[in-house]
């Protein structure tokens, strides 16, 4: 599984992704809801909206990515039914968390120093290797993933990646 993120890289190319994330924290609710509503119309990919269970149930995406500290998944899960409900995450701990409160995939890192993540030190292989092998849902590296170190988030129990740089 390889997810982008971002609104100009999810729009310019989904090379290889699988699914498209829309993280556009900077937009008002009129221009998130009318750009996703525009990328779920013409994206062949299943579209995650980043934090908005409002917007995402609005356009018809397939569901959203949940910040760490945004509402719990169980609450995403009342509010969205069956659409994917995933949770970003920097600990082990949150990470066994957001998978005993009902999210379907966890996104873990940043792995590498990442531009995107520079608030955030490096977590490293070994942490993300002790998250998957932690936790019965798909974990997704991110943060400084690179064509070549995609195999070594697989490698270290990754079932797949999110990045935003990769894929623009």
């Amino acid at each position: 599984m390889a997810v982008v993120s971002s609104a100009e890289a999810g729009i310019r190319t989904a090379r290889r992704a699988t699914i498209l994330q829309l993280r556009a924290p900077g937009l008002s609710t009129a221009e998130l809801e009318r750009n996703a509503a525009q990328l779920v119309a013409s994206s062949s990919l299943p579209v995650l909206l980043s934090s908005r269970c409002d917007v995402a149930l609005a356009c018809g995406a397939a569901g959203v990515n949940l910040p760490e500290r945004d509402i719990a998944a169980h609450d995403a899960r009342t509010l969205l039914g069956d659409r994917l409900v995933g949770r970003s995450v920097h600990s082990l701990q949150a990470a066994v968390e957001a998978a005993r409160d009902g999210a379907d995939f966890v996104i873990f890192g940043p792995v590498w120093e990442s531009t995107t993540h520079s608030d955030s030190a490096p977590a490293g292989l070994d942490a993300l290797s002790r998250v998957a092998r932690a936790l019965r849902i798909p974990v997704l590296a991110i943060g400084g993933v690179t064509e070549d170190r995609i195999a070594e988030c697989h490698a270290a129990g990754a079932a797949g990646f999110a990045a935003i740089r990769l894929f623009s």
